[in-house]
């Protein structure tokens, strides 16, 4: 019997979603594109016919209304709805595939519209209802968190006894050619680079002002890049799952330009998220700044270079220390060519099919809700390899690293 297969969301990373599910259409069956607007979703249909030859079919649906979706699901008979929608819709679509019994994956964890915070409390809250469904929820199957997770558990599971410390870097190198824009979501974006730093150390969490911590490090195929501490999700479950961890941070690459602009911007109120009254009408002003940024899903045809992403870990393997460097280097243009979007979006998108096909294919299986690092990492990195991720490590001495700051 075929499977089907419900993607909810239509902006750069669905995008790439659809394509390379369509790319693997014996697994994943009949694909069904939903978004609240369907015109993005008939012209990611039209072009994956004309590119893949695979047809799939578009519906609209608001992600905000449990109510529409369990009537979307039950309609498309889904096996599985892979969520590329906004965080903030993670709770509602969860809550439509327990009503519905249908296994759940998403890119990026709960965050609030009306505050700053992401974390996975709320998500892991539905671990009991998940189980109850007896259906899976695979919590940040995107590159980071996602891949991110999965190093780290192919570390432990092949290199080390113990990991002690983590580091895991971020660095996007590619060139739009404009002034400032986001290369994901732009509400998304600035609240989470704007955000104060936070890393654990020693069982407790630090916290940083934001931008206040930066390291140079040499990324290979691109070079010595400022790089600057943030607060990433998939530490707040890595932490749960490695084993003798005693610190991990988490360090993201961006240009001067980028930060100025993201400062000017937050001086003058228009990173904030609260209502404010504008000529009679009540408005965002994030909002408002994203609807005058370049669409991301728009950046994919105009940007060059590359991204590297991967995990720094140090350790102990037969109680020799020892360190790795597991990376992944992705070219714009490439990703670009293959499925019409660029190396940011297309490095979320790849994971978030794989983790699918995974599931799909009974190799990741579970009641609940889960993280990434909780299954074996070995066949994801394989599907990585094989679906346009193509990763490599780096063993180096216990003392070590690419650091240029030392």
């Amino acid at each position: 019997m075929s499977n089907k297969t419900l993607i909810i969301g239509a902006g750069g990373v669905g995008n790439v979603v659809a394509f390379k599910c369509a790319m693997n259409v014996d697994t994943f069956g009949d694909i069904t594109l939903a978004s609240r607007t369907v015109s993005k979703c008939d012209a990611i249909a039209k072009n994956i016919l004309e590119k893949v030859g695979v047809r799939i079919t578009t519906m609209t649906v608001d992600a905000d209304s449990i109510t529409e979706l369990v009537e979307v699901i039950r309609k498309v008979q889904a096996d599985i709805v892979i969520n590329v929608a906004l965080p903030y819709q993670d709770l509602s679509i969860m809550d439509a595939c327990i009503e519905c019994g249908v296994d759940y994956l998403d890119t990026a964890n709960y965050e609030h519209p009306e505050s700053a915070k992401f974390e996975y409390k709320e998500q892991w809250a539905r671990d009991r209802a998940f189980k109850e469904a007896k259906i899976m929820g695979l919590l940040g199957s995107g590159f980071d968190p996602g891949v991110t997770n999965v190093f780290c558990a192919y570390a432990q599971k092949h290199y080390f006894d113990e990991i002690h410390t983590i580091d895991i870097l971020d660095c996007n190198a590619g060139d739009h050619g404009y002034p400032f824009a986001t290369n994901f979501n732009p509400e998304i974006n600035l609240r989470e680079v704007s955000a104060k730093g936070r890393y654990w150390e020693s069982g407790k969490w630090i916290e940083t002002a934001p931008m206040e911590m930066m390291q140079i490090w040499d990324y290979p195929e691109i070079g010595a890049k400022e790089s600057y501490l943030l607060y990433h999700e998939e530490m707040e479950s890595l932490i749960r799952h490695i084993k003798g961890l005693k610190r991990i941070r988490f360090f993201m690459t961006f240009s001067q330009s980028y930060l100025t602009h993201m400062k000017c911007l937050e001086n003058i109120g228009m990173l904030g998220i609260q209502k404010i009254e504008h000529k009679g009408r009540k408005i965002v002003p994030i909002e408002f700044l994203s609807t005058l940024l370049p669409d991301p899903a728009s950046l994919g045809a105009r940007t060059k270079g590359k991204t590297n992403i991967g995990i720094f870990a140090k350790g102990i393997k037969n109680g020799i220390e020892k360190s790795i460097y597991i990376y992944q280097v992705s070219d714009h243009e490439k990703c670009y060519e293959e499925v019409m979007s660029q190396a940011v979006s297309y490095t979320t998108g790849v994971p978030a099919m794989i983790g699918a096909k995974l599931i799909l294919e009974g190799k990741w299986q579970g009641k609940g809700v889960f993280n990434m690092e909780e299954f074996d990492p070995d066949p994801f990195m394989n599907e990585l390899m094989l679906q346009g991720l193509p990763w490599k490590i780096m063993e180096l001495g216990a003392d070590e690293d690419r650091r240029v700051d030392k």
